[in-house]
C-alpha cells in the first residue's frame, strides 16, 4: 500500500532512513517492517544513480521507497520521482508559495506542471500517469520558525499529504542546539502547533525521531515517524560490540544522524 492508502485508512507510518548509497543497506531496512524507507539525498551521500539501485532494492523487497531531496527545486524533484521515488520530502518549505511549488513539481497536468519521461518509475507501472496522480505523496518539511507562523496556510494548500518536521533545524531556528529539545518550551510549543495545526487541516504530520521518543511521537499527535538510520544503525553496532569486547556497556545514543 502507498502511504497515501495507509492515512487515509488511518494507519500510523513507522519508517528508516537511509543516508549510506548502498542498495545492500536499503534492502535490510525494507525488509524490516515498516511502511516506508526514505533515501536522504540532501545529507546523506546518495546521488541520482545511487538512487536508481536503492530504490529499486527497496521495492524489490516490497516496501515503499521515498526520498528526501536537497532542496525545493523542481528538476530535482521530477527526476527523483522519475528515478522510482513514490514520495518526495522537501526541506525547508516556509511558506504557502514554496509549498504549491513543491505540489506543483510532483504532480502531471491539470494538478501540476511535472514533465512526463517516469524513466524507471514507468518501467514497473504501465498505467503510471494514474498510478503517480494516486499515490505519489507531497511532504513539505516544516524546520523554522518563518514556517510555523505560516503553518495555517502550508496545511492549506492544495496536494499536501503530510508535513515532516526535521527538529534539529527547527532547534536552531528557535535559538537551541540541534536536535530533540523535549522538556525545552520553546520546542514542546512548536511541536504541539504542528501536530494541533496538522489535525485541523487533517494532513499527516510526520518526524525524524528515535526508536526511543517513538511512543512520545505518537501520544503528540505524529503519524509518520522516522525511527532509524542505516548510518546511525552501522555507528551504534559497532559501539556495542566494542564496548562488549572491553567488557563494558555501550551508552544509548540519542543521536539522529
Amino acid at each position: 500500500m502507498s502511504l497515501r492508502q495507509q492515512w487515509a485508512a488511518g494507519d500510523e507510518t513507522l519508517g528508516l532512513w537511509i543516508q549510506l548509497p548502498s542498495p545492500i543497506t536499503a534492502e535490510i531496512a525494507a525488509r524490516q517492517p515498516v511502511a516506508y524507507v526514505c533515501v536522504d539525498t540532501q545529507h546523506g551521500v546518495n546521488d541520482a544513480m545511487s538512487c536508481v539501485a536503492t530504490f529499486s532494492a527497496i521495492e524489490l523487497a516490497g516496501n515503499v521507497p521515498i526520498a528526501r531531496v536537497p532542496w525545493n527545486e523542481p528538476g530535482v524533484i521530477g527526476k527523483t520521482l522519475d528515478a522510482g521515488a513514490h514520495g518526495v520530502i522537501v526541506p525547508m518549505v516556509n511558506t504557502r508559495s514554496q509549498a504549491e511549488a513543491v505540489v506543483d513539481a510532483a504532480r502531471y497536468a491539470p494538478a501540476g506542471t511535472r514533465s512526463w519521461g517516469p524513466m524507471m518509475a514507468g518501467l514497473r507501472r504501465p498505467d503510471y500517469q494514474q498510478w503517480a496522480h494516486d499515490n505519489v505523496t507531497v511532504i513539505p518539511m516544516i524546520e523554522t520558525v518563518e514556517a510555523l507562523d505560516n503553518l495555517d496556510e502550508i496545511l492549506e494548500c492544495p496536494g499536501v499529504d503530510a508535513v515532516y518536521v526535521g527538529p534539529a533545524d527547527l532547534s536552531v531556528s528557535l535559538g537551541l542546539p540541534p536536535g530533540n529539545n523535549d522538556g525545552t518550551p520553546a520546542f514542546d510549543d512548536a511541536l504541539g502547533r504542528i501536530t494541533d495545526a496538522c489535525a485541523r487541516h487533517e494532513v499527516v504530520a510526520g518526524i525524524h525521531a528515535t526508536g526511543a521518543l517513538a511512543a512520545r511521537r505518537r501520544e503528540q499527535g505524529f503519524r509518520m515517524i522516522t525511527i532509524g538510520s542505516d548510518a546511525l544503525a552501522v555507528r551504534s553496532g559497532f559501539e556495542v560490540e566494542i564496548a562488549a569486547a572491553a567488557g563494558e556497556r555501550a551508552g544509548r545514543s540519542d543521536a539522529m544522524y
